[in-house]
C-alpha cells in the first residue's frame, strides 16, 4: 500500500525475524518461570503476535513476519508479555526503534536491551493547534492581553483496551500560575474533531497609557508555556489514561500574534526514565525498506533492458544476469527479478535461458542445480510466489493434523522420552510419511502451470546435456520440487503460511524427520540409506525401499514436467498420465450412425487423448492435445445421466460419463491441465448438449452458436499475483545504484586483456563474463539508465525539501525523522554550493 507524495508513490515494508529473549525478570512467586509472547507494534498498534512459549525466562520464538506499512510511524516496537490466566497479561519490557534508526540494524542479528514500559511514555498521534494573542480593551478603558488556544483536531491516537474516547486539557503555565481548561469527550474515535477555543489572560489589566499597543514584557512571555494533554476517558477505577502531551512556549508569538501548526504528541516529561533496570534482552533481525516509485515512463529504459534478458546471447551478458553477478547475495537479486518477470509474463523464457546456460557449464550430472546460483534462487522464489496456493491445498490438511495430534515420532533411541515405545514411534512416523508422500505424488494436476513450464525446460536441458544418464531428467526437477519446495515447507510450515507459528519442539522434531525422509524419497538416488549420517534414519528408511515409491515419484515428476507448450512432442516417449474405462456417446463422425453410448478404454498422454474397445487394443479415436479447446462438466439434464463431462474440439464435442463424481473431477482436472496452454482455448461454452435442433442451455438453434457460459478458466492453483512492476524496477535500480562500484569493476574486467586472452583471470574471477563485448555494451546501458534515475531521485528530494513546511500535517513538529532529513538536505545543499 503506497502513500502519495507529489505524484510519487512511497512504499514502506518491514521484514522481521524474532529470534529469542534472554534473562527476562523472574516471576515474584515460588515458580519464577513465565509464559512469554512477543508482539510487533507500529507505535502502539499491534500488527503481529508470536506464539506463547511456556515456563521459561529465555524463550525462543524463531518467527518471521513481513508486512507492508500503510502509514507513517515513529517507532517500530517489540513488547514481551507474560500471560496471566486470571488477569490482564502484564508487559515485562519493550524494545523501541526509531524509524530513522532502523537502517543502523539493517539485516543484522542484533541483541537489544529491554526497556521499562511506563504508561506515561507510551504515546502516538498528532495534534492540530492554533494560538492567537490578542489585545482586549475593557469597559473601564484598561487593556489586557489574552491568549486564544484553539484545539482543532487529533489524528492517529492509540486505541486503549479496544476503545478510544479522547479529550484534551489545555493549560497555561507561568510563574506562580497554572490555569487549565478541558474539551468535550469525543466518543469512539481516535481521530477526534474538537474545534474548541479556550481563552487565557496573559497580562494583568493596565491603563492604555502605560502600555503601548501589543507591548508585553518579554519576561512574562519567556516564562509562560501552553501545555496540551490528551486523555482517554475511562470507566475503570484507575482513572483516565494518558495519551500524550505537547508544550509550546509563548515566545513563538513574538514575531506574529497568530501561530498554527501540527505537533507530534510526546511522552510525559519527554520520556525521561528513571533508574535503568536489567530486564533482559531480545534478538532481532530487521529489514526496513522504503521505495519512492515514479510513474511508469521513468523506468522504461531500465525495465526494457531487463525484460529482454531471456533473449540475449549469451544470457550472461544480459542485464538481469549482471544484477546477479554484482549483488552480494544472489537472493537479493532474485526477489525483484522474479516478481518483475512474473508481472510481465516473461519468467519462463528467462529462467529457461539461465538454467540452460548453467546446465551447459555443469560437468557432473550429480551436481546439477546444487549450488546457490541465480538460477536456483530465481526458481526458489518463483515456486514461493506461484506455488503458495499449491502448498495450501496439498500439505496444509496433513500438516494441521500432525500438529494437532501431537503423536510421538522420535526414532533416535538416545532421545526417547520415558514411557515412549520405539516401535510405536516408528509406526507413527511411517504413517505420517506415507500420508504426505501420497498427497504429494497425487498432486501433479494441481501444480501451477508456470512451475510445470519451468520444470519442462529443466528436464529438456538436462536430458540434452547428459544424454547418457537416463535419470537426469528426473533429478533436475526433483532437486527443486522436493529439495527446495516440499521439504522446506514441511520443515518450517510457518514460513510457507501453512501454520500461524513455529511448531513446538516435539512437533518440530517430527516434521524434521518427515522432511528428511520425503527429501530422500524424492531424490531417486541409488543408495538412499547411505545418504543418511544417522544410523537410525538409515534403518527407518528401509521401510521405503520398495519399487512402488520410486515409480510414484517418477510418475509425479513426469506429470509436472510435461508442458502444454507447442514443443511438448520433442520428448522422445509420450508420458501416460491417466487411463481407465468410461462410457462415451458417439460423436456423430458417421453421417447416418446412431449416437448411442458405449463403454471404452480411455488413455491420456501428454501428446493425445485416445479410446479403444479394451486395454491394449488399437485406438478407435485419437484426439491430439492441441485440438482440445475446453473440458467442462455437462449438466445432468442433457442425457439424464450423472458424472458427465465434455471434451470440446474444433468440429465436434465428445461427451463422456465417468464412473463416479471423484473420477469425473480427476479426468476434468488432468485434461484441463494438459490442454490449458492451447492457443485456441475457448472462453465460453455450452453447459448442456445440442439435442433436437437446439442447445438445451440457451435454446440457440445453430450447432455452431458461440457458448453461453464462461469457461471455468483452468485450475484454482494458477493464482493471479498482485505485483507492482514499477516498484520492482525501482528496487532493481536501488540494487544497481548500491553496487555501482561493482558495475564499474565489471566494466574494467570486460576491457582488460586478461578477460579477452584468458591468461590470468584471477583478478576478475568473481565475475562470469563469456562475451566481453556484449557484456560491456549491457553494462554501459545499465549505468546510463541508473544514473538517469539517480538524477530524478536527487531532483525529487531537492523539490521536496524546498516545498516542505515543518509543522504541516505531513511533517508535524517533533518528527525526528524529518528533522534528520532536513539536516541531510541542508548538508547536501551546502556541499553543492
Amino acid at each position: 500500500m503506497a502513500v502519495e507524495e507529489e505524484g510519487i508513490r512511497v512504499f514502506q515494508s518491514v521484514k522481521i525475524k524474532i529470534g529469542e529473549a534472554k534473562n527476562l525478570p523472574s516471576y515474584p512467586g515460588p515458580n519464577k518461570m513465565r509464559d512469554c509472547y512477543c508482539t510487533v507494534n507500529l507505535d502502539q498498534e499491534e500488527v503481529f503476535r508470536t506464539k506463547i512459549v511456556e515456563k521459561t525466562l529465555c524463550p525462543f520464538y524463531g518467527e518471521d513476519f513481513y508486512c507492508e506499512i500503510p502509514r507513517n510511524f515513529r517507532h517500530l516496537s517489540f513488547y514481551i508479555f507474560d500471560r496471566d490466566v486470571f488477569r490482564r497479561d502484564s508487559i515485562m519490557g519493550k524494545v523501541a526503534i526509531l524509524k530513522e534508526d532502523l537502517h543502523k540494524y539493517n539485516n543484522r542479528d542484533t541483541w537489544f536491551q529491554m526497556q521499562h514500559v511506563d504508561a506515561d511514555s507510551e504515546v502516538q498521534g498528532k495534534v492540530h493547534l492554533e494560538l492567537r494573542l490578542s489585545e482586549v480593551i475593557t469597559d473601564t478603558g484598561v487593556i489586557c492581553h489574552k491568549l486564544a488556544a484553539r484545539v482543532l483536531e487529533c489524528q492517529g491516537l492509540p486505541i486503549v483496551n479496544g476503545q478510544c474516547d479522547p479529550y484534551a486539557t489545555v493549560t497555561l503555565i507561568g510563574p506562580s500560575r497554572s490555569e487549565a481548561k478541558k474539551t468535550k469527550v469525543k466518543k469512539k474515535t481516535n481521530n477526534p474533531q474538537f474545534d474548541e477555543v479556550f481563552y487565557f489572560e496573559v497580562t494583568k489589566p493596565s491603563s492604555y497609557n502605560k502600555k503601548s499597543h501589543f507591548e508585553i514584557e518579554e519576561d512574562d512571555v519567556d516564562k509562560m508555556e501552553v501545555r496540551v494533554d490528551l486523555w482517554n476517558a475511562s470507566n475503570l477505577k484507575f482513572g483516565d489514561e494518558f495519551l500524550g502531551e505537547l508544550k509550546i512556549p509563548l515566545k513563538v508569538l513574538r514575531q506574529s500574534s497568530c501561530y498554527e501548526a501540527w505537533y507530534l504528541l510526546q511522552p510525559r516529561d519527554n520520556g525521561k526514565s528513571g533508574k535503568p533496570e536489567d530486564l533482559g534482552s531480545l534478538r532481532l533481525n530487521v529489514v526496513y525498506t522504503e521505495d519512492h516509485v515514479f510513474s511508469c515512463e521513468y523506468y522504461s529504459p531500465l525495465r526494457d533492458l531487463l525484460l529482454k534478458s531471456g533473449d540475449v546471447e549469451p544470457v550472461s551478458a544480459s542485464a538481469a544476469h549482471v544484477l546477479g553477478e554484482v549483488c552480494r547475495e544472489k537472493q537479493e537479486a532474485a526477489i525483484p527479478l522474479v516478481r518483475l518477470f512474473l508481472h510481465y509474463g516473461k519468467i519462463v523464457p528467462f529462467i529457461s535461458a539461465i538454467a540452460n546456460a548453467e546446465v551447459n557449464r555443469t560437468q557432473d550430472p550429480n551436481t546439477i542445480f546444487r549450488g546457490n546460483s541465480l538460477t536456483s534462487k530465481c526458481i526458489d522464489e518463483t515456486m514461493k510466489l506461484a506455488g503458495m496456493h499449491y502448498l495450501q491445498v496439498t500439505l496444509k490438511p496433513i500438516i494441521d493434523e500432525i500438529c494437532e495430534l501431537h503423536k510421538p515420532c522420535e526414532i533416535d533411541p538416545v532421545k526417547l522420552k520415558d514411557g515412549e515405545n520405539l516401535e510405536n514411534n516408528k509406526d507413527n512416523l511411517k504413517n505420517f510419511v506415507d500420508q504426505i508422500f501420497n498427497v504429494i505424488t497425487k498432486s501433479g494436476v494441481s501444480c501451477p502451470t508456470v512451475m510445470c513450464d519451468i520444470f519442462f525446460s529443466l528436464r529438456e536441458s538436462a536430458s540434452k546435456r547428459f544424454q547418457g544418464d537416463p535419470d537426469v531428467r528426473y533429478t533436475a526437477v526433483s532437486s527443486f520440487i522436493f529439495l527446495r519446495f516440499f521439504a522446506p515447507a514441511i520443515l518450517s510450515p510457518n514460513l510457507f503460511q501453512l501454520r500461524p507459528h513455529h511448531p513446538d519442539s516435539q512437533t518440530s522434531r517430527t516434521l524434521t524427520l518427515i522432511s528428511k525422509t520425503i527429501q530422500t524419497l524424492g531424490s531417486l538416488s541409488k543408495s538412499k540409506s547411505a545418504s543418511f549420517k544417522e544410523t537410525y534414519m538409515a534403518t527407518f528408511y528401509e521401510h521405503f525401499n520398495e519399487q512402488k515409491y520410486a515409480d510414484a515419484v517418477k510418475n509425479f515428476l513426469d506429470l509436472i514436467s510435461s508442458s502444454g507448450r507447442r514443443d511438448h512432442k520433442r520428448i522422445e516417449q509420450p508420458i501416460l498420465l491417466k487411463e481407465g474405462f468410461m462410457i462415451k456417446r458417439a460423436q456423430g463422425r458417421k453421417r447416418f450412425g446412431m449416437k448411442n453410448f458405449k463403454k471404452r478404454w480411455f488413455r491420456l498422454t501428454n501428446h493425445e487423448f485416445t479410446y479403444q474397445k479394451s486395454k491394449g487394443d488399437h485406438p478407435l479415436c485419437n484426439i491430439p492435445i492441441e485440438n482440445i479447446l475446453a473440458v467442462e462438466k455437462l449438466e445432468e439434464e442433457s442425457f439424464k445421466m450423472k458424472n458427465m463431462f465434455q471434451v470440446i474440439q474444433p468440429v465436434r464435442t465428445l461427451y463422456i460419463q465417468a464412473n463416479n463424481c471423484v473420477e469425473a473431477k480427476d479426468w476434468i482436472d488432468i485434461l484441463t491441465k494438459v490442454s490449458q496452454c492451447n492457443k485456441k482455448r475457448l472462453t465460453v461454452y455450452h453447459p448442456s448438449a445440442f439435442l433436437n435442433g437446439h442447445w438445451l442451455c440457451c435454446k440457440a438453434t445453430s450447432e455452431n452458436a458461440p457458448g453461453c457460459t464462461p469457461c471455468t478458466g483452468g485450475l484454482p492453483a494458477n493464482i493471479q499475483l498482485v505485483i507492482d512492476g514499477d516498484r520492482e524496477t525501482e528496487r532493481i535500480y536501488s540494487l544497481f545504484n548500491t553496487y555501482m562500484t561493482k558495475l564499474e569493476e565489471m566494466q574494467e574486467a570486460c576491457g582488460s586483456k586478461a578477460v579477452y586472452v584468458g591468461s590470468d583471470q584471477e583478478e576478475y574471477s568473481c565475475f562470469l563474463i563469456e562475451d566481453p563485448r556484449e557484456t560491456y555494451k549491457t553494462l554501459c546501458q545499465i549505468i546510463e539508465a541508473v544514473k538517469t534515475l539517480q538524477q530524478e531521485h536527487t531532483q525529487y528530494k531537492r523539490d521536496k525539501f524546498e516545498k516542505t513546511k515543518y509543522g504541516s500535517q505531513q511533517h508535524p513538529i517533533g518528527d525526528k525523522s524529518f528533522q534528520t532529513y532536513i539536516r541531510q538536505q541542508s548538508e547536501v545543499s551546502a556541499h553543492s554550493i
